[in-house]
């Protein structure tokens, strides 16, 4: 079994190369897609044995997954950890979340920041609370951070679903798809290095976090 990285990245510059370094040291592959970046985002890890894919323009971080996602089936990966380029997440959690996924036969695994939403500040702490509840409530699942970024992904779940969205919102996306096609979801509580990325994150409070919730109900 394959596995490789994918890193969304989106005027990353100043975190980026860090979180590649990081990433490389657990001895995987690793796919960088440079979203239409602004300020240098691809020439800061020019000299780092990663493939670097590239939109001309900025699409999204949906769109930028689902070209990794696309090039990661077209070469042969059967998973797909994906994390931020924003260096909030911990990549030597990687090997315990691939191992986790792979021993649980989940679709989805989640890296779960749980723990630390009391750390998270207004919409985000509310929305993350509210949905947790609604897709346990309707999935059955035991989904503890419905937003990380920070996840593992079965290449026959990728193949199984046709993705649509160029948003945040692609992430529940595959949620709700996973969970009607069959495939099973879960956690695993690994602690973020920083739990609110407020200052590094692209996320838009409002409007991103109106289109998750709108998602979430297209596909109930």
């Amino acid at each position: 079994m394959a596995d490789c990285i994918l890193i969304p990245a989106y005027n990353a510059a100043r975190t980026l190369r860090q979180v590649v370094v990081d990433c490389l040291a657990q001895g995987l592959p690793v796919v960088v897609v440079d979203d239409g970046s602004h300020d240098g985002t691809a020439p800061q890890i020019n000299d780092l044995p990663v493939t670097v894919l590239r939109h001309a323009a900025n699409r999204g971080k949906g769109a930028a997954l689902r070209t990794g996602f696309d090039w990661a089936l077209a070469n042969g990966y059967t998973g797909i950890i994906t994390l931020d380029a924003d260096g909030q997440h911990d990549p030597s959690a990687i090997p315990r979340l691939v191992a986790a996924a792979r021993s649980g036969g989940f679709g989805i695994l989640l890296a779960s920041r749980h723990s630390q939403f009391e750390q998270m500040a207004g919409l985000r702490k509310v929305w993350n609370r509210f949905g947790v509840w609604c897709l346990r409530k309707r999935t059955g699942f035991e989904i503890s951070d419905s937003q990380s970024g920070f996840r593992y992904y079965r290449a026959d779940l990728l193949r199984s679903v046709v993705l649509e969205k160029d948003g945040y919102d692609l992430e529940m996306e595959l949620l709700m798809k996973c969970w009607r096609a069959g495939f099973t979801i879960g956690s695993l509580p690994v602690p973020a290095r920083v739990a609110d990325g407020r200052a590094t994150s692209h996320y838009r409070a409002v409007p991103d976090t109106w289109n998750i919730c709108m998602t979430f109900l297209k596909y109930l």
